[in-house]
């Protein structure tokens, strides 16, 4: 017993001297405050003016309007900008780069080594978060039967330091069905990769096989779940619209993924399939193409997220010609639906988080989503919230970031000008502070 307590004595003593030691290292940060013309904070319906936000190591210590700056702080005056948290993008695949012929890009990707993947991820990552996206959902990082988990990868890369990029929640391979939108072996030959995709590849039939596909995800590293509960674009062998799971599925991948405290996120374009889905309690539909009014208001009522990638079918039907004529048939028809549906989910109110597809389009380019979804009808501010405080509480880490507001980590950007009246100011994103490190800053 007198062995016991004096190691609970020593230990105690030591947590002390650590704690002590960590504290004075966070006492010692230096101060910055940022400066600019305007301020949006993230959840407020209003810029104010002179905005001020004080850092100290990876944290905000406080942010308002004409603030005064702490004696021997260093000021980094952003001039006539509108200071703002950091961009959130909801739907990404930084993996991927499927913007060029389609059939030459699923040619390269069997060619390409999965350590070479990787390596080809890194630049995409970079882009991203200059261009002021600082956290984003990942969603998918899975071709060919390839067992390579470079999402968790390049996730775990950034974290450390290694690689500059956004912080990245990543499902790793998305679940689904049989012949679905995420079974990559459809329209190749049969068994031309050997075997039929299983559990493991994310493949699952039936509620216990779907229970086994998500704890699988998870056991290898899945901030998030992804699944494809309906038809998708850019498969070979499905019809854009069609249910792919049964009912009692998708109650088998709600429950075992929140039971996991996990957030669900689904590609869905058919709106049978998100009725069910939103039943069930998922926490976000991605794309929607095809909601019905009856079906958003289900949304609302349920506080089901909407995640649009209005980019994603801009790009497509930019290149067009690029695709096979089935697919150019979904893409046409999705992006013609997609437009109203938009615009009756702003009308009543559904929760809209911002996410783009990335990897459909060119990575970098993730703003020009608020573009799209202004001219859609969403009031400017809203569409600023949708990509900080409305995506962070989507995410699950609206306690750590998403706002300007004490205690946050430092996640920051500036634009120039005022983004209420010129929402294309988020496609100039001048400053980028991650973690109370600049990551970019060209108003120099």
């Amino acid at each position: 017993m007198k062995k016991l307590l004096r190691f609970v004595s020593a230990f105690s003593a030591l947590s002390a001297v650590t704690l002590l030691a960590v504290t004075s290292r966070a006492a010692d940060d230096p101060v910055i405050a940022l400066k600019a013309a305007r301020m949006f904070d993230g959840k407020s319906k209003a810029i104010v003016t002179n905005g001020v936000v004080i850092v100290q190591g990876d944290k905000i210590i406080d942010a308002g309007s004409n603030l005064p700056i702490p004696q021997g702080a260093q000021v980094i005056d952003l001039g006539d900008a509108t200071l703002s948290p950091g961009f959130m993008d909801a739907h990404t695949h930084l993996t991927y780069d499927f913007t060029g012929n389609f059939n030459e890009t699923l040619l390269k990707l069997l060619r390409t080594n999965v350590s070479e993947q990787g390596f080809l991820a890194i630049p995409h990552a970079r882009v991203t978060v200059e261009a002021g996206f600082t956290t984003v959902r990942d969603l998918g990082s899975r071709f060919g039967g390839s067992h390579d988990f470079v999402d968790v990868s390049l996730r775990n890369a950034i974290a450390k330091g290694i690689i500059p990029g956004p912080r990245m929640l990543v499902a790793t391979y998305g679940i689904g069905a049989t012949g679905g939108h995420f079974d990559d072996t459809g329209g190749f030959r049969d068994f031309l990769f050997g075997r039929e995709p299983d559990y493991a590849d994310g493949i699952a039939d039936g509620p216990d096989a779907i229970r086994k596909a998500v704890r699988f995800q998870v056991k290898n590293g899945a901030d998030v779940i992804k699944a494809a509960v309906s038809g998708g674009v850019l498969s070979l062998t499905d019809e854009v619209d069609t249910p792919q799971f049964t009912p009692a599925e998708m109650a088998a991948l709600v429950d075992e993924t929140h039971r996991l405290r996990k957030k669900i996120a689904v590609h869905c374009h058919g709106d049978q399939a998100a009725k069910e889905a939103i039943e069930a309690g998922v926490d976000s539909i991605e794309h929607g193409s095809f909601l019905k009014p009856e079906t958003l208001q289900l949304m609302k009522t349920k506080g089901t997220y909407l995640v649009p990638t209005l980019m994603a079918s801009e790009w497509i039907m930019s290149k067009i010609d690029a695709y096979p004529p089935a697919l150019q048939a979904k893409a046409r028809a999705a992006t013609a639906a997609r437009t109203e549906m938009f615009r009756n989910a702003v009308k009543l109110g559904v929760k809209i988080g911002l996410g783009t597809d990335a990897a459909v389009y060119p990575h970098g380019q993730n703003a020009k989503e608020f573009k799209l979804m202004v001219d859609l009808g969403l009031p400017p501010i809203e569409a600023l919230r949708a990509a900080t405080s409305a995506d962070a509480e989507l995410f699950g880490i609206s306690q750590k970031v998403g706002t300007l507001e004490k205690g946050k980590l430092a996640d920051i950007v500036a634009m120039p000008g005022d983004p209420t009246t010129d929402i294309t100011a988020t496609e100039r994103v001048s400053f980028v502070m991650k973690e109370g490190k600049v990551v970019k800053n060209t108003t120099k």
